[in-house]
C-alpha cells in the first residue's frame, strides 16, 4: 500500500472528483460516512460526543459525521472554531445542511475563554486542522487544542491530529498537538503515523477507506509503502510437491560464544522455522553441545577456538550468510568478520554484534558485499552511521547508508522499515510491545537468513520475515499476553504464520485458476 504526501494525497481528490465523476461535496459525505461507521463500530451510542471543527474541509467532514451520528440517536454537539473567517464551500454546505436537518447544538467559538468544560465520559472528534498543516498552530486553533488536551476524555482525529505534520517532523518542544486516542487516516496512511516520536499524539491509527480514484494511486510514485497481508500473501511461496532438502538452500550462521550461545539458538530456530532446507552454524567449542541439544536439525561446524570464532569455514557450499548474534568483540572475532567480507561472494545479513563490529571499524564498509543486509535497532544504526536529531532524520539516514552501500537496512521498531538500496522504504505493521525483549531480533536474523537460502529475492524475503516475525507476536499475544512473549515462542508459532499465508495462497490460486474455467 501507497504512503503519499499530503499535496499527492490532494491531487488523489481532485483526480477522484474529475474521473469518477464525483462533486468534491458527495466525496466530503463519502469520508464522513465512512469515519462515522467506524464510529459506531467502536463507541457506545449512549456515549455523548463533541465535535471540534475548524472552517476547512477537515471540518467539513467533521459535519458531516455529526449529522450521520445525529441520525444513529446519538448525543452530538459541535463547537465550530472561527480562527478564520473563510470557509470552504465544502464546509459551508454542510453546516448549513446540518442546521437545517438536525437539533445539534452548534456553538460557533471565536474566544478563547469560550470553550466548553468537557463532561467526564464524553467522546471528543477532532476535525479542526487534518492533515494539511503547513506551520505550527497557535492563535484559537492553538489554545482549542490544548484546551481539548486538558479535557482527559477520549479523542479521535479525524485524517490525523491537528497540530500534526503530515510529511515531516513536529517539534515536541514547540508543537501543540491533538493527543489523540484513535486516529481514522483516510484512504491511505499518512508518512507521520510510522514514527515512535508521533505516537503520544496519534495513539492507534486505523485505515479508513473512501473510495479515491485508484487509478490515480497506481500511478502515484513514491518512495514509501505500508507493506499488507496482501504482499506477504503474494510474496510467499508454495512447495513443489517433488522439491527436497537440496531446493530450499543451505545457510550459514556465524554465532554465540561463551555466555551468548543462546543467540545463535535463536537464530537457528528462526532460520529452520522458515523453510531452510540445511542449516549450519559456525560455533566455537562452547557453544556446540548447547547447539546440538537444542537443535538437533543444525549442522555444527566447530571453530578452533574454544569461547569465541577466530576462524571461516568453507564458504563455496552456502546460499546464504548470517552474522553477528551473540559473537562478542574479541580481536581475532572482529578479524573474522574482516575476512568474512573480504572472501564471501553472496550477499551478507549482519546483526547485533557484527553490526558493532563494522561501526568499530568504518571503512570495512567499502568492502561489504553489495546487496547485504543490516539488521540494526535504532542504537546499533546510530553506531553505524552516526547519531541523528530525530526519527525523520534516522530514516533518512538509513535512505542515504542504504544507497551509499548498495545494501540493506532492516531498521528495527513498532513500525520495522525495511530500506532498500534505491533508498525505497517499505514499513510493517505486525508486531507489538511484547517483541522488546532480547532475542527477538536474533530470531529475525534467522527467519531472514532461511528466506534468503531458499532462495527468496532479497525484496521479498526481508518484508515478509519482518511480517512473519511480527505476525507470529500478535498470535502469541493472543494466546498469553504480550509481557509473556519469549523470543523462542516467534520460532515456535512461525508454522502458524506459514500455515495461514498457505492458505490463503492456495485460496487465491484457486480464484484465479476458476476465473479462466
Amino acid at each position: 500500500m501507497k504512503i503519499l504526501s499530503i499535496d499527492q494525497v490532494r491531487e488523489a481528490d481532485a483526480y477522484t472528483i474529475a474521473h469518477e465523476p464525483i462533486t468534491s461535496t458527495a466525496l466530503m459525505e463519502r469520508a464522513g460516512v465512512a469515519c462515522t461507521d467506524w464510529i459506531k463500530g467502536h463507541i457506545p451510542p449512549e456515549a455523548p460526543v463533541v465535535i471540534f471543527a475548524g472552517p476547512g474541509n477537515n471540518g467539513g467532514d467533521g459535519l458531516v459525521i455529526a449529522r450521520h451520528l445525529y441520525s444513529a440517536r446519538y448525543s452530538v454537539k459541535v463547537c465550530v472554531l472561527a480562527f478564520t473567517k473563510k470557509h470552504t464551500l465544502d464546509f459551508s454546505h454542510n453546516l448549513i445542511r446540518l442546521k437545517k436537518e438536525t437539533e445539534i447544538e452548534i456553538t460557533h467559538i471565536a474566544e478563547k475563554d469560550a470553550f466548553p468544560v468537557i463532561a467526564s465520559g464524553t467522546v471528543i472528534i477532532d476535525a479542526l486542522l487534518g492533515s494539511g498543516l503547513t506551520r505550527p498552530a497557535a492563535g484559537l486553533a492553538g489554545a482549542c487544542i490544548e484546551h481539548i488536551n486538558s479535557q482527559h476524555c477520549p479523542v479521535i482525529a479525524i485524517d490525523l491530529p491537528s497540530g500534526l505534520f503530515a510529511d515531516e517532523y513536529t517539534d515536541h518542544d514547540t508543537a501543540t498537538v491533538i493527543q489523540a486516542t484513535h486516529t481514522l487516516s483516510l484512504e491511505l496512511p499518512k508518512y507521520a503515523l510510522f514514527f515512535a516520536c508521533n505516537h503520544r499524539w496519534v495513539g492507534l491509527w486505523h485505515i479508513i477507506p473512501i473510495g479515491l480514484h485508484q487509478e490515480y494511486i497506481n500511478n502515484a510514485v513514491t518512495g514509501n509503502h505500508l507493506y499488507t497481508d496482501a504482499d506477504a500473501v503474494s510474496s510467499y511461496k508454495l512447495r513443489s510437491k517433488f522439491s527436497h532438502k537440496g531446493s530450499y538452500g543451505h545457510a550459514l550462521l556465524l554465532s554465540g560464544s561463551y555466555g551468548k550461545t543462546g543467540a545463535a539458538v535463536l537464530s537457528a530456530h528462526g532460520a529452520m522455522a522458515s523453510g531452510a532446507g540445511l542449516l549450519t552454524a559456525h560455533l566455537p567449542k562452547v557453544s556446540v553441545t548447547i547447539m546440538q541439544t537444542s537443535l538437533p536439525e543444525c549442522i555444527v561446524s566447530v571453530d578452533q577456538e574454544e569461547t569465541y570464532i577466530t576462524h571461516l569455514p568453507d564458504l563455496q557450499p552456502y546460499s546464504a550468510i548470517a552474522t553477528g548474534p551473540g559473537i562478542g568483540f574479541e580481536e581475532r572475532t572482529e578479524q573474522t568478520i574482516k575476512l568474512l567480507i573480504q572472501t564471501a561472494t553472496v550477499p551478507i545479513i549482519f546483526d547485533a554484534d557484527a553490526i558493532t563490529i563494522l561501526a568499530n571499524n568504518p571503512t570495512w564498509l567499502a568492502f561489504v558485499p553489495p546487496g547485504s543486509v543490516f539488521t540494526p535497532h535504532p542504537k546499533e544504526f546510530e553506531r553505524l552511521a552516526g547519531k541523528a536529531k530525530d526519527d525523520f532524520e534516522r530514516l533518512s539516514m538509513a535512505r542515504a547508508f542504504a544507497v551509499k552501500h548498495r545494501s540493506w537496512v532492516v531498521l528495527k521498531g513498532a513500525h520495522t522499515v525495511v530500506v532498500g538500496p534505491d533508498g525505497t522504504c517499505l514499513f510493517n505493521d505486525t508486531g507489538n510491545p511484547g517483541l522488546a525483549k532480547g532475542g527477538t531480533g536474533d530470531t529475525l536474523t534467522g527467519i531472514i537468513l532461511g528466506l534468503l537460502a531458499q532462495g527468496y529475492k532479497t525484496h521479498e524475503a526481508l518484508p515478509l520475515a519482518v511480517f512473519a516475525h511480527g505476525m507470529a507476536a500478535d498470535i502469541v499475544a493472543e494466546e498469553k499476553s504480550k509481557d509473556a512473549i519469549m523470543a523462542s515462542d516467534i520460532s515456535n508459532y512461525l508454522g502458524v504464520v506459514w500455515k495461514i499465508l498457505e492458505q490463503k495462497k492456495i485460496k487465491h490460486l484457486t480464484l484465479f485458476t476458476a476465473s479462466f474455467l
